[in-house]
């Protein structure tokens, strides 16, 4: 009972203040999506660190730190670091484009459509005609909720071409995204498929064979490894867009930004930061909240479960930007009505049976 409220708490307490914090930062600083990113990627790959290093004796008896032995292949982590960082990059650079968070969280949960089209054209899935029609209700939904937000803009915009062409710009960008996730899917799903079961049952032995030794330690599961690497192989890969970080960091502790005065009772002192300076940093934090808790879900029930409890936290989540933030660039009776169609269709798609392949279905029939 204790670990099934510390998984939900992770997933509800954590994903809904992330969103909540990624909006507060966004609302203030729109363009500050790398700096974001990388803050979240930071903050990870230093939380996994200590688990995935371990040092060794080198010249002089002085200690040498080196990588624990990995469950997965370095290749196969190599296609998903890039997907992942991208599509990571994307949708925080989405807000930079007039996106609001509630257009947001409903057009990312659009993927059962991208997840099904690249699942047909590349791993050969045959669906059900009950899953078929509950993912053109998602596609309608994720359509009304981006007319809910371009409909606003074009009535309230006195010159309405630059912020409607920013705003599809937007909308093209988290389209993007959600391609390179559906691919990133397939990707994770092929890895594990082929490398997860061994790995769990090979990685025993070998940490028992070397922790003879009283050195070794024992290796992190799957989903833990998969975290870590994910987000700590792409760090390198912010050298390019190093301009654009130096320059969110810039505006983010310029003199013209807002600050907030903070009392340091023991060294009687006061400490001024940006105001946004907290929100961002509890969002990096959120972040890795968020993410342990929805890997430890996956662990421990079904994936249709995961996936319902997943939509009821990205209702919650869209609950909580509608209270706490202003919603006056959305037309809500749009939005509510987009935001119904894609819960209910992606709830009728989980619970419409599974999937099975062309080949299998062929098989079948002879």
């Amino acid at each position: 009972m204790t670990d099934w409220a510390v998984t939900l708490g992770l997933v509800f307490g954590g994903c809904c203040s992330n969103a909540i914090t990624l909006e507060r930062v966004t609302s203030e600083y729109p363009k500050a999506g790398t700096l974001i990113t990388f803050a979240q990627f930071i903050i990870v790959s230093l939380h996994g660190l200590p688990k995935f290093i371990t040092f060794s004796r080198g010249p002089l008896n002085l200690p040498i730190p080196r990588l624990l032995p990995r469950r997965i292949p370095i290749t196969p982590y190599l296609i998903q670091v890039g997907l992942f960082y991208l599509v990571s990059l994307l949708n925080n650079l989405a807000f930079g484009y007039s996106i609001p968070m509630p257009v947001h969280i409903i057009f990312r949960s659009g993927g059962l459509v991208i997840s099904m089209a690249m699942g047909w054209l590349i791993s050969g899935k045959a669906y059900t005609i009950s899953q078929v029609l509950s993912v053109l209700i998602v596609t309608a939904g994720v359509i009304l909720t981006t007319l809910s937000s371009y409909q606003s803009q074009r009535t309230t915009d006195s010159s309405p071409g630059a912020p409607i062409s920013r705003y599809l710009t937007g909308i093209a960008i988290l389209t993007l995204a959600l391609i390179l996730s559906g691919l990133l899917g397939i990707v994770q799903d092929r890895t594990y498929s082929s490398y997860g079961k061994g790995a769990d049952s090979d990685a025993n032995p070998k940490s028992s064979s070397s922790a003879s030794s009283g050195k070794a330690k024992v290796l992190p599961d799957v989903w833990e490894e998969s975290m870590f690497y994910l987000h700590f192989l792409s760090l390198p890969m912010f050298v390019f867009v190093r301009n654009d970080l130096l320059a969110q960091g810039r505006a983010v502790f310029s003199s013209h930004a807002s600050t907030t005065v903070f009392h340091v009772p023991l060294a009687s002192a006061q400490l001024i930061l940006p105001t946004v300076l907290p929100a961002l940093l509890a969002n990096t934090l959120t972040q890795l909240l968020c993410v342990a808790g929805v890997n430890r879900l996956t662990t421990r029930v079904a994936a249709l479960t995961v996936t319902l409890i997943l939509v009821v936290r990205k209702a919650v989540s869209l609950v909580l930007s509608v209270v706490l933030f202003d919603g006056a660039n959305v037309a809500w009776s749009m939005l509510w009505s987009g935001a119904f169609l894609v819960f209910a269709g992606t709830v009728g798609y989980s619970i419409s049976g599974k999937v099975s392949t062309k080949s299998g279905d062929k098989k079948a029939k002879d």
